[in-house]
């Protein structure tokens, strides 16, 4: 009986920065793109809240202010190829998008910096039919996987 609950021995219900659930509200300030890739504010500004809703440490706030305040600045977009049409080695097949941010967040009352740090967000992406409408198809996916990581950085963080 003992051995069956050793698995479990590090899991925490609930949030696990010491606050009760949606304690602290947050507000999330649009990106800024400092990329030439179009698209990439409203993609990870709209995937960070919904991030941060599924998660439910925090209660988002969207029209007044909260307790922290994030910003960011996308500051790289990335495609790399990672693999190639059988016939033809020079013609990408599948690309590995990588997208990095610098996110800010701070305390509305005392102006602590609690999270200052670069984040990356990655995903794999199928050329289908022409780039431009795979990339399309992919950027949801990659803002997801940013804001994935800049939710579990606000989420655990201790202040």
């Amino acid at each position: 009986m003992l051995a069956s609950f050793c698995g479990c021995a590090g899991y925490q219900l609930g949030p696990t920065n010491g606050l009760a659930p949606r304690e602290k509200s947050i507000q999330i300030n649009p990106f800024i793109n400092k990329t030439l890739e179009p698209r990439l504010t409203d993609a990870v500004t709209e995937q960070l809240r919904k991030e941060i809703q599924r998660d439910g440490t925090f209660r988002l706030e969207t029209h007044d202010p909260g307790d922290i305040i994030v910003s960011g600045m996308i500051i790289n977009y990335q495609r790399s190829a990672v693999s190639f049409q059988p016939s033809d080695t020079l013609t990408p097949l599948d690309f590995r998008l990588a997208l990095t941010a610098h996110v800010t967040a701070r305390e509305r009352s005392s102006g602590n910096v609690i999270l200052d740090k670069q984040v990356t967000g990655f995903t794999l992406m199928r050329v289908e039919n022409d780039l431009v409408s795979s990339e399309r198809q992919a950027l949801p996916m990659l803002a997801a996987d940013l804001a994935k990581h800049v939710t579990a950085l606000l989420a655990d963080g201790t202040w």
